[in-house]
């Protein structure tokens, strides 16, 4: 997940575009291929013998456009743009002429990333519908279709948004990361966001290549927590064929400090025991599995909420 591209003085968001031609050079010197995203939405629930890579960029900002668009359109790299309307043709944004030209390609597609790209888990529920609701007859008007492929704003939902959006799209992303396999819940895929920081090539090459953490099951299945679940009751129930669960090891950052989690394992399933509260505004567990030489990843985040609404 990238956002913007040599807009140096937002390093949270940015990179580097040197950096950005040598990502693509590492997946093209790979044994892995892009992933069409149609391909990827039409094929989601069949196995998949080969990974293959989906590249996608949030928020449709100028420097897309300006400095990474014309380097995909050279060598046709498909990739998923998610598109927050409200912003469009604003200063710093694509206009919708922009827009338009990467939806007329054939390796470019458009996503929904809602309209206002507010922190709509601190909205009423029914302002958050009313917001997709407008985005939808903005894309209806501009593009003649409601793009079926969604990107939460921030990562952040909560169950009624997911539900909402699980009835109303065919598959969304969060902001949390890992690697997408056919058991990951369809409405809260994870992505591994780049930046500056985290788009460092080592970093890079060693993503790219590793392989999910399958789960049955991870609960709590609420990812909004207000104060009287925070921290929550944390737990994932791992397949019984997955092996060397015991050499595990996570990592979360309640209190707002990155620590090895305090973790147990009971019968494939792994609890973490919390320090202490995730303080605002995102609480997030990373855990990683070397699988006798194959690294495996999975990622998930938590939103606290301001208020319970």
């Amino acid at each position: 997940m990238y956002h913007r591209f040599e807009e140096n003085k937002y390093p949270s968001t940015n990179i580097k575009i040197d950096i950005f031609k040598k990502h693509l050079d590492i997946i093209k010197d790979s044994k892995f291929e892009f992933y069409h995203p149609k391909d990827f939405e039409n094929n989601f629930n069949k196995p998949k013998k080969q990974k293959k890579i989906l590249v996608t960029i949030d928020d449709a900002f100028k420097s897309f456009y300006e400095n990474a668009w014309p380097i995909l359109k050279k060598d046709k790299i498909p990739f998923l743009l998610f598109v927050s309307t409200e912003p469009v043709g604003k200063k710093g944004y694509m206009t919708w002429d922009q827009i338009k030209e990467i939806e007329r390609s054939e390796f470019g597609v458009i996503g929904h990333h809602s309209h206002s790209h507010d922190y709509l888990i601190d909205k009423k529920f029914k302002e958050f519908v009313l917001d997709i609701k407008k985005a939808n007859n903005i894309f209806l008007n501009e593009l003649g279709y409601i793009p079926s492929l969604f990107s939460y704003p921030f990562g952040e939902y909560s169950k009624e948004m997911h539900d909402y959006i699980s009835k109303n799209f065919s598959l969304s992303f969060g902001q949390h990361s890992g690697v997408i396999d056919i058991n990951k819940e369809k409405y809260e895929l994870p992505r591994f966001p780049i930046n500056e920081k985290y788009g460092e090539l080592k970093r890079f090459n060693s993503i790219i290549n590793y392989s999910p953490l399958e789960y049955k099951n991870l609960k709590p299945v609420e990812k909004k927590l207000n104060h009287q679940k925070n921290p929550p009751e944390f737990s994932v129930e791992f397949f019984k064929e997955q092996k060397n669960l015991e050499d595990i090891n996570c990592y979360s950052n309640e209190g707002n400090r990155w620590e090895k989690s305090d973790i147990s394992i009971k019968e494939s399933v792994l609890f973490i025991k919390f320090r202490e509260p995730f303080t605002p505004r995102r609480g997030r567990i990373n855990c990683s599995l070397n699988d006798e030489g194959k690294w495996r990843w999975f990622g998930t985040q938590f939103t606290i909420a301001k208020d319970s609404k």
